[in-house]
């Protein structure tokens, strides 16, 4: 994913609860990390639903890499192989959910991003309770069950896996800020920018101009919830004006940044 911060502590896995092997259909609680956190790829035996306050969750899965910040989470279904990161001093929060006792159109196959209403992170803090009765708890699943949705906006940034243009993926995932043009890629890698031009629409569906305005939005969401300024934002990411980086958020999220942070 992005260029490892500074002081990260790599982690194997998210350890699940105790109880989640016990009779709740839904185990939740929170901690959070002092430092930069990367998880490993790993997988859970439950479907796990995380979410942050304070900062942004970034996870790859296979050929996607998922930024959700503030006001979002990201439902990772059983069995699926992720890895993620966190950034320091946010309040990460996760639900396991057992499979057997869990129903959703999307509780299996694909990770998918979920609107974190104010009303469900309600209940899940409430389920992070130990005292609760097994009546009690009971009757806030079934709300949780009836309030979980899919977000309107996913997330997704989609990964080529062409060995032809790897090297243009991988460096720009490592500095997005990279104002290379597609002529000086090609040059670089010894192929024609046609060539180029035809992987990254096959690979994602979109142009490499599209590709790399969705891949700067997403750095974007993690320096932002961090507390940058627009300003500085759009300067990190290689924009020359703050309102080129303004429109080109806009573009792609559907609204500024500022008015996407006064949502969450």
């Amino acid at each position: 994913m992005w260029r490892r911060e500074a002081g990260t502590v790599v982690r194997r896995a998210v350890a699940l609860p105790e109880q989640a092997v016990g009779p709740s259909a839904i185990v939740a609680g929170f901690r959070i990390p002092s430092v930069p956190t990367e998880w490993a790829p790993h997988s859970h035996p439950s479907h796990e639903l995380v979410w942050v306050r304070g900062g942004t969750l970034t996870s790859r899965v296979a050929d996607r890499v998922f930024t959700v910040s503030e006001g979002h989470g990201l439902w990772m279904p059983a069995g699926v192989v992720h890895g993620g990161r966190v950034t320091a001093g946010a309040e990460f929060h996760d639900a396991f959910f057992a499979p057997d006792r869990t129903s959703f159109a999307f509780a299996s196959g694909e990770p998918t991003a979920i609107a974190m209403t104010p009303l469900l992170e309600s209940l899940l803090t409430h389920l992070s309770r130990t005292d609760l009765d097994a009546a009690a708890r009971a009757r806030a699943e079934s709300v949780v069950f009836d309030v979980l949705q899919p977000s309107e906006r996913q997330f997704a940034l989609p990964l080529p896996s062409d060995v032809r243009i790897d090297a243009i993926v991988e460096a720009l995932l490592a500095d997005p800020a990279d104002s290379r043009s597609l002529e000086e890629w090609a040059r670089w890698l010894g192929i024609s920018d046609r060539t180029i031009t035809r992987a990254f629409r096959h690979a994602t569906g979109l142009s490499f101009a599209q590709w790399r305005q969705m891949l700067r939005v997403h750095r974007a969401l993690t320096l932002l919830s961090e507390g940058f300024d627009v300003t500085t934002v759009s300067e990190t990411l290689g924009y020359a004006q703050p309102s080129t980086f303004i429109t080109a958020f806009r573009r792609v999220m559907g609204t500024t940044p500022g008015a996407f942070f006064d949502a969450a």
